[in-house]
């Protein structure tokens, strides 16, 4: 008591040379004896006034005097002080008095405390306040930081509210129970008339709430809403405030409900929705629209991919990011597939319009059926599936298929002129390294077809450093396992035994350990070894270093495909296996070049047909093969003896498929299956189609100087720099395309004062924009003003792109443009 009590004298003399103490109560006597203020004089009043005013005034006119008089303040007419009391300041050592002159507000400010006596009964909430109070402040400034205190906030009535909304969906009310008793509650529903415009007779927090929710909604589709543009603003930071994401998503599930929301966008223009994200509703019905205009094509593919990259925004985009990916493949995947023209005059050129664009199909159908696995929430997707299923295999499977299948007829032996055969990958581009006396890694990639090997190639192309080139390779024939494998060996003598076994310089090649002996009988005087991929990603980087040391080739063998294709139980997890042998391809690659190897090879031992849907009868074949002896069959190749002729099949002699032995081949045409029990139907290799045989080699190096960076965003202004209203309208521009050389960029834009005061709304924004036409990189963008701007109005403003350093919470200036403020009388119906 006696700290406080000298705390309060002690800025009263920092003012005042002479302050009165009346003890009205006759009970401060105690702690006007102990109190010592250094340089003032005690005296007391005791029926002395006269000396006391000569001796103050005439005899020590410098020195300070602390007058305390025991007894209440005497009326105006008898107190004979009074003339020296009103010059200067007078003392009150009741609790309020106390807790005002601990805050060092001046005597004006009394009822901010005598008024809410309740809120100052705790130490911490008066140390709070003290933080937060700063000399300019008025009364109602000091209440606002009080109602601050109360919530727990940071200060801004905006922050306030933030916080009891917080509350509200934690089904508490701390803050508000706080703010009653403290008296607060009248300055508080002013406070939310003022600046959001809530009136009500009977003002209630969540009343508030739902009303915030329901008027924003309504502003944003271009209605009246009982509150003002101010409360959107404020919605909309709290929205996008990491910090208070989880109680929006709260709150907002439940008005969605109260506010019958979900009937409401049915009957909505999609393009009204587009903006929107204040309910998870609007996404719903946005993914409903999309897949109903794609499926009966009544939207442009432009504008799908326009709304889906917007919906990038939504707070609830991680919820449905697959489901927009899914729709943004098929999208591209239907436009791809009207682009397309299916025929070809020859293998050679078949296999030259595969590589170049038709692989694409393939690669979309891929990604459409992944995102879609992975949303969880097929259902929204039905009707899209099918359509995207139907016309995948109709109008590109079987269709592209058959125009090749023409070709393969024609063909006497399994050639392609002009492209590299897969038996002689070991000689003409493995042993090129060593007759170079460099260094080669090859990895054999189980089932890793092109257009999973283009893929593949682009996110090796996005490490620093790193470049990569994708050329086709046609693979043997029947395209499996055990002799797409043998095929990529030193090999002489290549042939497929009754069991489907291989053997090549008349050694078995199943099995690494087997592979190895086969590799070498290569170049000699080449250390050779062979190995799993999943065994050197466990090596440490010296032992690493020490296997480049000691060999001149490896190969390494991985499977994260054909493990999973080829069982019936899993082969509909074969989208997921493809992202994960991307992954793992990628890393596999770091780790080499970690241990000095810098010449790498990735292929594959054949790729493979995949549809989603179960197979209906008509895609497998009708004939049963007949011979003299069926040695071994699967649901796309027969090897037998003297195999005869068979409808719907090509026929192929050991010879003509470059195979020492007397066996044949029997092929089924184009996508077809054989019925074989127990086996999947919808992952399936061995067969001649384009998806099996054309395989990639793909060259990775490493460059020595840096190669990655981001692209550039300017701002794009047109006519004079000038915000006349509250709201304006700027252009965002990406300077060069995204490629994997040239990275997307984020940026957080937002107007600000010359202080750096936040007066708009803040936008957060990914430029990762493909498009080759400049007009396709621009993004407009609209930015709605505070109430905060009329402070600033008349000055300048800026405009500033920001961009996050690394992974913490601050945020560098990328750059920025002037504007001046000028605005008129402001009104809501600027916004």
């Amino acid at each position: 008591m006696t700290e406080r009590i000298r705390a309060g004298l002690e800025r009263l003399f920092e003012e005042h040379r002479i302050v009165f103490w009346y003890d009205g109560a006759r009970d401060m006597r105690g702690e006007f004896d102990a109190v010592e203020l250094p340089g003032v004089e005690k005296v007391e009043v005791a029926n002395n006034e006269f000396g006391l005013k000569y001796r103050m005034l005439r005899q020590e006119p410098k020195q300070r005097f602390l007058v305390f008089k025991d007894g209440p303040e005497p009326e105006m007419k008898d107190n004979w002080l009074l003339d020296l009391q009103l010059a200067t300041a007078v003392f009150k050592a009741d609790q309020a008095a106390i807790w005002l002159a601990e805050l060092g507000l001046p005597s004006a400010f009394e009822d901010v405390v005598r008024d809410h006596m309740e809120f100052y009964r705790s130490r911490a909430r008066i140390e709070a306040l003290k933080r937060l109070i700063t000399p300019a402040d008025q009364k109602s400034d000091v209440l606002r930081r009080m109602l601050a205190v109360c919530a727990g906030a940071e200060g801004a009535l905006d922050t306030v509210v933030e916080e009891l909304l917080g509350q509200l969906a934690a089904k508490r009310d701390d803050g508000q129970r706080l703010m009653e008793r403290s008296g607060l509650m009248p300055f508080f529903w002013q406070q939310l008339e003022n600046a959001y415009g809530y009136v009500s007779d009977t003002p209630d927090f969540e009343d508030f709430a739902i009303t915030l929710f329901k008027s924003c909604y309504q502003r944003a589709l271009g209605e009246d809403g009982n509150l003002n543009t101010e409360s959107l603003l404020m919605f909309r930071r709290w929205k996008n405030n990491r910090l208070g994401a989880e109680a929006f998503a709260e709150l907002s599930a439940e008005y969605q409900d109260l506010l019958k929301i979900e009937a409401d966008v049915k009957v909505r223009e999609l393009k009204a929705l587009r903006p929107i994200d204040y309910f998870e509703e609007i996404d719903r019905q946005i993914i409903r629209g999309l897949v109903e205009a794609i499926s009966s094509q009544t939207v442009t593919a432009a504008d799908v991919l326009a709304i889906t990259r917007e919906r990038r925004q939504s707070h609830w985009y991680a919820t449905y990011e697959d489901i927009y990916l899914a729709i943004g493949f098929a999208t591209q995947f239907q436009q791809a597939l009207a682009e397309t023209n299916l025929t070809m005059s020859s293998p050679a050129e078949g296999v030259r319009r595969y590589v170049a664009a038709w692989y694409k199909i393939d690669q979309l159908y891929r990604k459409f059926v992944y995102h879609m696995q992975r949303s969880g929430q097929a259902s929204l997707l039905g009707a899209l599936f099918e359509t995207v299923e139907n016309r995948y295999t109709t109008s590109f499977l079987i269709a592209v298929n058959d125009a090749w299948q023409d070709q393969i007829a024609k063909l006497d032996a399994w050639h392609i002129p002009g492209y590299p055969q897969q038996r002689d990958f070991y000689l003409e581009q493995a042993a090129e390294f060593r007759r170079k006396d460099q260094k080669v890694v090859v990895i054999i990639s189980d089932g890793l077809r092109f257009e999973i090997a283009e893929e593949c190639l682009r996110e090796i192309r996005k490490l620093n450093r790193f470049d990569a080139e994708l050329k086709p390779m046609i693979s043997a024939l029947p395209s499996y396992t055990q002799l797409g494998m043998a095929a990529l060996l030193p090999n002489k003598a290549l042939t497929v035994a009754g069991d489907g076994g291989v053997t090549s310089f008349g050694l078995p090649t199943q099995g690494t350990s087997n592979r190895e002996k086969v590799l070498k009988m290569g170049r000699s005087g080449d250390r050779v070894k062979a190995m799993k991929a999943d065994d050197f990603m466990s090596l440490r980087t010296d032992d690493g270093k020490e296997l480049f040391r000691d060999h001149d080739i490896l190969y390494l063998y991985h499977n994260r495909i054909d493990v999973v294709g080829d069982k019936l139980a899993t082969e509909e997890r074969v989208t997921q296996a493809a992202e994960d042998a991307i992954e793992d391809l990628t890393k596999l690659v770091r780790k080499l070049t970690t241990s000095n190897f810098s010449n790498i090879l990735i292929t594959a031992d054949h790729g493979f047909l995949y549809q989603h849907r179960e197979l209906h009868e008509t895609d497998f074949s009708v004939a049963d093969p007949t011979g003299n002896e069926i040695l071994f069959k699967n649901r796309r190749f027969v090897v037998g003896q003297d195999l005869n002729e068979t409808t719907g099949m090509k026929k192929f002699t050991s010879e003509a498929l470059g195979l020492a032995g007397d066996l044949d081949v029997l092929i089924p045409n184009s996508i077809n299956r054989m019925r074989v029990k127990g086996a999947g139907s919808r992952f399936v290799h061995g067969g001649a189609s384009l998806q099996e045989v054309v395989i990639p080699v793909l060259r990775v190096g490493k460059r020595r100087e840096e190669d990655v960076g981001k692209v550039e965003v300017q701002i794009v202004v047109t006519g004079r720099s000038l915000i006349s209203s509250g709201q304006t309208a700027v252009t965002l521009y990406q300077a060069q395309p995204v490629s994997e050389k040239q990275q997307q960029r984020v940026l957080r834009a937002g107007i600000y004062a010359s202080d750096g005061t936040l007066i708009s709304d803040e936008h957060s924004l990914t430029f990762d924009y493909t498009a080759e036409n400049a007009r396709e990189r621009e993004m407009p963008i609209k930015f709605l003003l505070s109430r905060d701007a009329d402070r600033f109005n008349n000055q300048d403003v800026f405009l500033k792109l920001r961009e996050q350093r690394g992974k913490t919470s601050h945020y560098d200036e990328y750059t920025s443009h002037r504007f001046q403020l000028r605005r008129g009388i402001s009104t809501d119906f600027d916004f």
